[in-house]
């Protein structure tokens, strides 16, 4: 069965688009998604091993993708990458800056260096990514890029490290949207709230438990999948956003507009996308609140 896409198959026809933290979760969703529609799609990732998985299920499905392996942390890699990048492909249209990752931990025991390490993961490596691309190709000849933000509204106590480098990439991505329309590269952010993925199965115990009290203070009562996260992604890529640019779109079930003067009501009637015909449900939530 193929990808579900609400999306036209040709819709990227003869782009070529790179996707960072490709090898897993939303990234794997997305480059699967936009494979699907036509696109020249280069997954990006530490790990060579989850990337080549990645691969080898889009081949199987009949596509292709290139791998590349790079740390966004690293300004070398990251120029390594888009060099290997414009010489197979001549062109690079899109970037998807999806890649970081954060720990949960209270403000007042994060370490300088456990700050600066997450910052660097989700908004340093976003930055190089961008400028460089920028810079090598998109300032000549255009392009879209997204960039992965979170659910930061109104702080995001127990992550504050995170929430700091996200709010970041959210102002930079601003910024960048108004520099760099002249050059015609529009720049969006996607800020995704509770999404079920891969990710959910790396938490700690302590906050697996914590999920099952997550769905209950979201207005639409469930998770989000990676196919919401990865159509809004598809979106802002395409010739349709083209009047868009230094926007963000919310994949959050309405989390940030619960507030205390209003009970949420339990409800059934908020059907998920399952575009992804690929998607597994995390362990922890095919275990319940019991296995956790």
């Amino acid at each position: 069965m193929p990808y579900n896409s609400v999306f036209r198959p040709d819709l990227f026809a003869g782009q070529t688009i790179m996707v960072t933290g490709g090898g897993s979760g939303i990234g794997r969703c997305l480059a699967h998604e936009l494979v699907s529609l036509g696109a020249q799609v280069v997954i990006l990732g530490r790990n060579a091993e989850k990337l080549d998985t990645v691969a080898g299920e889009i081949r199987e499905d009949g596509g292709d993708v290139a791998t590349q392996v790079c740390d966004i942390r690293d300004e070398e890699s990251v120029i390594a990458a888009i060099e290997a990048t414009l010489a197979r492909f001549g062109r690079i249209d899109g970037l998807v800056n999806n890649a970081g990752g954060q720990y949960r931990t209270p403000m007042n025991t994060i370490s300088t260096r456990g700050f600066e390490a997450v910052v660097r993961n989700n908004l340093t490596g976003g930055f190089i990514f961008m400028r460089e691309v920028f810079n090598r190709w998109m300032a000549d000849n255009g392009g879209a890029i997204v960039n992965m933000i979170a659910d930061i509204w109104n702080g995001w106590p127990d992550f504050a490290h995170s929430g700091a480098a996200r709010g970041g990439m959210w102002t930079l991505t601003e910024s960048a949207a108004c520099e760099w329309a002249a050059n015609g590269v529009r720049v969006n952010a996607v800020a995704p709230g509770g999404i079920a993925s891969s990710g959910f199965d790396t938490y700690a115990p302590e906050i697996q438990h914590k999920l099952f009290e997550y769905t209950r203070r979201v207005p639409q009562q469930r998770f989000g999948t990676e196919a919401e996260v990865a159509a809004a992604i598809t979106y802002l890529l395409s010739p349709a956003a083209a009047y868009i640019t230094g926007s963000c779109i919310r994949v959050d079930g309405g989390a940030p507009n619960a507030r205390q003067t209003w009970t949420l009501a339990e409800s059934d009637r908020n059907a998920p996308y399952e575009g992804f015909h690929r998607a597994k449900m995390p362990e922890v939530l095919k275990r319940g609140p019991g296995g956790a």
